[in-house]
Order: structure tokens, then sequence, then C-alpha cells
């Protein structure tokens, strides 16, 4: 069994941060995924994207389901992860529930100010603009966490308070295997 962190929230509103210092802190190597490093990495052909040469839209689903189906055989083969992903489709919490069962899965969500999403979101310049906003407003609704945090609150507290209740053991999340 893996162990998955997975962390959910807006476009910009510190995922990246919060892994990467996580990472550095937690006990034992755990990956650090999200389809952002897909994307910086070049596995997309993004330009072509970008010029309009292929529709995202046109693949969109394909890719989704290929990027599920990965972290599902990257935690059967082993690995522990600390994902970051945004749960902005109908079906795809149940989805990743069903492939991350016999794994645990510690599900945190992430908070940040609108108006901080919507300025991040500016300053960054690879997301399109109302992204965060949409999200914001939208990918909590439904969703039981393990633990919530506010990324505008310091970051080594919010490492600190994340790996107490990880290491708690209890999940009550929407993928926790206690819940009802």
């Amino acid at each position: 069994m893996a162990r998955i962190i997975f962390l959910h929230g807006p476009s910009s509103s510190g995922k990246s941060t919060l892994a990467r210092a996580l990472q550095d802190r937690i006990e034992g190597p755990f990956w650090h995924i999200s389809i952002d490093h897909l994307r910086d990495a070049g596995v997309l052909p993004t330009r072509r994207f970008q010029t309009g040469e292929f529709h995202w839209a046109d693949c969109r689903g394909s890719f989704f389901d290929g990027f599920h189906r990965s972290l599902k055989a990257y935690a059967d083969a082993g690995n522990d992860l600390i994902l970051e992903h945004i749960l902005d489709t109908e079906g795809w919490l149940e989805e990743l529930a069903a492939l991350f069962a016999q794994h645990d899965v510690f599900f945190v969500g992430i908070h940040c100010p609108l108006e901080l999403l919507v300025a991040r979101e500016a300053r960054r310049g690879d997301r399109p603009i109302g992204s965060a906003r949409q999200d914001h407003e939208t990918i909590h609704i439904g969703k039981a966490y393990d633990i919530e945090l506010n990324t505008t609150e310091d970051l080594d507290a919010n490492v600190e308070a994340l790996l107490a209740a990880w290491r708690s053991g209890g999940r009550a999340s929407s993928f926790g295997r206690d819940r009802t």
C-alpha cells in the first residue's frame, strides 16, 4: 500500500510551494507529481495547442484518463506520492477514489483568498485567465478533507500541521477508508 498526500486546491493557490516544502520534510522518498510537471517537461505539444493546430478540448479527456491511470500505476508499484491536482471535472473524485482504493490517501483542501488567486494567475501567465476564479467558486463543493489549509498562513506552520494530521492516521475524507 502506497501513501498518497493529495493536495487539492484552485489554480495558483500555492499547492506546488506546499508540495516542495512537504517533500523536503516528510520521512521517506515521496514523489511530487502534477500535470504541470508533464506540461513543463514538454510531454504535451503545448505550442501546437497554443497555435490552434491541436485542440485541447479534443485531447483533454484522454490526457487525464492516462494521467489518473499513471498515478495508480506509480502507487501500485509502491511509490509514495505528493499529488497536486484540481478535481474540476464531474466524476474525477469517484474515479480516483476507485483507482486509489488500495492505498492510504490523505486528502488536503488548499484554500487561498480569491483576490490573491487572481493576482497570482495574472503574474504566472501560464493559465487561462479566469481559471483561478472558477476553481475558487466550485472545486471544494461536496469534498470532505482530512485537513484544510490556507496558503496565506505561514508555510512552515502549514507543513507542520499537515504532517501532524497525516501522522495521526485519521482518515475521514472523500478518500478515507473509514468514510461512510
